[in-house]
């Protein structure tokens, strides 16, 4: 699992709301059957899980949208 990247300010204390960064790698490990490759193909087709692209060859995503996105897949019992 990656760690929690914080911005700091000089003197500061991290903020209790900083966001959590995760590599596709991290993604994978969360979420059992899931491979980069399909985070990849997602990617392409601009579908969810939401994603960052800081430079040329690094992707991330923020914590709480990858629960977003699994929460948003639940089934939900019939009656």
């Amino acid at each position: 699992m990656s760690a929690e990247v914080v911005p700091l300010r000089a003197g500061s204390k991290a903020q209790a709301s900083a966001p959590v960064w995760l590599s596709p790698a991290d993604v994978c490990e969360q979420i059992p059957g899931m491979t980069e490759e399909i985070l990849a193909e997602r990617r392409k087709k601009n579908l969810k899980p939401r994603f960052f692209k800081p430079s040329l060859k690094t992707v991330i995503y923020e914590q709480s949208d990858i629960t977003e996105w699994i929460r948003s897949t639940a089934s939900e019992p019939r009656a």
